[in-house]
C-alpha cells in the first residue's frame, strides 16, 4: 500500500512538472505582435506622403512607401532633390503604435542625414527581432559614434499635410493626438528655445524649437532638432479645404484619423 502511495505521488509531482514545463514553453514561444504595422493603401500612402509637400514640388519629388515587413522602398524616383514618405514609429518614444502616422517632406540634406534614421528604425522594427526600447538605444549608440549626423547646412522638412497623428508633447508624455497642423521644419542641430528667444521652454506663441532626442542624449547633444513655423490661418484654411477628398479617404481607412475634438489645432 506505502509503495502504491509512493508511485501516485511521484506521478503527481512528475505530471506537475510536465505542466510547469508546457506553459514555460508556450510562455517563451509565443511573440508579441506589437511591431506589425498594416500597409496602408498605395495610392493612400502615396497621396498622403506627398500632401507633406508643396504643390509645386510633388511632381518631380520622390516617393518612399512602407512595406511593413521589409522598410520603405522607393515608389517613384524623383529628380529634384525633395522627398516624401509616412513616418510611422517615432524612436525616441520607445514604444511601438499601430496608430502613428504622419506625412513629412525633405530636402536633400534632409533625405542625406535624417531620412537614414527613418528608415533604418522602420527597417529594424519589420524584422520583429527588436523591442522598441532596443531600436532607441540602438539609434542613440549611433547618434553617439557619429554614424548618424547632423545636416552641415540650413535646409527645411515640409510637413505641410492637412492631418497628422502623432505625439504632442515630449517623450516622456506617451499620448497620440489627431491633428490639423500644417507646418514648416527648419533644421537646428543643437539649437534650444532659449537660442530663438522662446522663453520659458518654448512656451510662448511663434516659431518654437522642437528636438525629442535631446531627453535621452542631453541638451546640446541631439542633432535632430527643428525651429517649426506654422502654417498662417489663411494657408491652414486652404490646405485643409483643397484635402478634404484626401481627409475623407483617410478617415474612411481608419476612424484615428479624425481630428480629436480637444485639438488646439483643429
Amino acid at each position: 500500500m506505502n509503495s502504491v502511495i509512493r508511485q501516485n505521488k511521484e506521478f503527481r509531482r512528475a505530471l506537475l512538472v510536465l505542466v510547469v514545463l508546457f506553459i514555460s514553453n508556450q510562455s517563451f514561444g509565443q511573440k508579441t505582435t506589437d511591431w506589425e504595422l498594416e500597409k496602408i493603401p498605395v495610392s493612400l500612402e502615396t497621396d498622403f506622403a506627398l500632401s507633406a509637400l508643396p504643390p509645386q514640388l510633388r511632381h518631380d519629388a520622390t516617393v518612399y512607401l512602407l512595406n511593413p515587413k521589409k522598410g520603405y522602398y522607393v515608389a517613384h524616383k524623383g529628380s529634384n532633390g525633395f522627398m516624401c514618405f509616412v513616418t510611422r514609429t517615432e524612436w525616441e518614444w520607445g514604444e511601438f503604435r499601430k496608430d502613428d502616422a504622419a506625412a513629412i517632406g525633405f530636402d536633400a540634406e534632409g533625405a542625406r542625414t535624417i531620412f537614414p534614421v527613418c528608415s533604418d528604425v522602420a527597417a529594424m522594427r519589420a524584422t520583429g527581432k527588436f523591442t522598441a526600447l532596443q531600436i532607441k538605444n540602438i539609434v542613440i549608440d549611433r547618434i553617439r559614434k557619429g554614424i548618424y549626423k547632423a545636416p552641415a547646412r540650413t535646409g527645411i522638412s515640409y510637413m505641410l499635410a492637412p492631418v497628422m497623428r502623432t505625439y504632442p508633447g515630449k517623450p516622456d508624455h506617451h499620448d497620440v493626438m489627431t491633428m490639423n497642423m500644417p507646418h514648416y521644419m527648419f533644421y537646428a542641430p543643437y539649437l534650444t528655445n532659449k537660442d530663438i528667444g522662446n522663453i520659458p521652454n518654448g512656451e510662448a506663441d511663434g516659431p518654437v524649437v522642437i528636438n525629442p532626442g535631446a531627453m535621452w542624449l542631453g541638451e546640446r547633444k541631439s542633432p535632430y532638432g527643428y525651429i517649426i513655423l506654422p502654417a498662417g490661418v489663411t494657408e491652414k484654411a486652404k490646405i485643409i479645404n483643397e484635402n478634404k477628398g484626401l481627409l475623407k479617404r483617410l478617415t474612411d481607412y481608419k476612424s484615428y484619423f479624425k481630428v480629436d475634438p480637444g485639438s488646439m489645432q483643429q
